[in-house]
């Protein structure tokens, strides 16, 4: 039995026993003992219930390619590139990148597990398997890099569009590029993060590979090794996320609906609800980086996206360096 076969006989939520297991798959109960604990490792809180056997403390789905399309409306499935569901990837937005040219427009890659999932400033990203989304999607411009200023800062907005289509209120965004509960911890916390990477040629035609991780569902043992407070969209539905399915196709409806919208407008066209979301603005925050330290005042951001601080000076300072970091004071 592979893990992801495993995961899937354990979906439902419903125990299994060891030996139920083994003689649905034809291994030894030794050979499920092993997958059982190389999924724990991985993250996955698969309970022992004794002679019921072994069973996850809740429901869960696995990924499914033929769900999500179904789920789409028919424009918007015409537009894809392609919608492919892995098991396992180094990172979806390494996959993505190696397929180079040969990726066609609005690609989308998702993933149950990656085993080098990243963030801003290469950090690494958990990611273990089925517990939340790991995603990523291929958008080409004509227009250079210059164009594509503020591109993190407009995923953040259609990632909380994406989220109020499905119901659900509490997030906001941290510049540059984490989405946040808002709630203070231990409710709030970080809840997904962006990193968008491009190529190409400086003066146009390029490529952005949008990367998101968003948390469906985190355990305590993850949210002791994240290091920062985090927060789950269980947390923000009082216990019971969404279908993944669904929550991945409500990602990339408003993926493809607002990467057009940029490709028009630009960062322009998602400012206002970009400050209506922004939980830095009037925050006293503390700064650190290529810059050097210093504090003030969140103030919002500029045209371009760069964030706006206000010094004790009451003069205005411009941060758009992604090796800073911003905390609230």
């Amino acid at each position: 039995m592979q893990p992801a076969q495993l995961l899937a006989a354990l979906a439902p939520g419903e125990p299994l026993s060891g030996a139920a297991l083994a003689a649905q798959t034809g291994v030894t109960r030794a050979a499920i003992w092993k997958q059982i604990e190389a999924l724990r490792t991985r993250g996955v809180p698969i309970e022992a219930r004794g002679a019921a056997g072994y069973r996850l403390p809740w429901p869960l789905q696995m990924l499914d390619a033929g769900q999500i399309r179904a789920a789409l409306p028919a424009p918007l499935v015409r537009s894809l590139g392609a919608l492919e569901v892995h098991w396992e990837l180094d990172s979806t937005s390494s996959e993505l990148q190696r397929r180079g040219a040969q990726a066609a427009d609005f690609s989308v890659l998702l993933a149950e597990t990656q085993t080098a999932g990243r963030g801003r400033r290469g950090r690494e990203w958990l990611s273990p398997p089925g517990l939340n989304l790991y995603l990523s999607c291929l958008k080409r411009f004509e227009q250079g890099f210059a164009a594509l200023a503020g591109l993190s800062l407009a995923i953040g907005v259609i990632v909380l569009r994406a989220l109020e289509d499905l119901g659900i209120a509490g997030a906001g965004l941290k510049w540059p590029n984490d989405l946040l509960a808002v709630a203070e911890p231990p409710q709030g916390g970080k809840l997904g993060g962006i990193l968008v990477e491009l190529s190409g040629e400086y003066q146009g035609p390029c490529a952005a590979v949008v990367g998101i991780g968003l948390n469906l569902r985190l355990t305590t043992a993850l949210r002791e090794q994240a290091g920062q407070p985090a927060c789950d969209l269980a947390t923000l539905t009082g216990g019971t996320p969404p279908d993944r399915n669904r929550v991945a196709a409500a990602l990339i409806a408003a993926l493809i609906n607002g990467l057009r919208q940029f490709e028009r407008d630009g960062f322009a066209g998602f400012t206002a609800d970009y400050e209506r979301h922004d939980l830095l603005r009037d925050q006293p925050l503390q700064l650190s980086g290529a810059l050097g330290a210093f504090n003030g005042t969140g103030a919002g951001v500029d045209a371009r996206g760069a964030l706006r601080v206000r010094m004790a000076d009451g003069s205005l300072r411009l941060v758009d360096s992604a090796d800073v970091t911003v905390r609230r004071a």
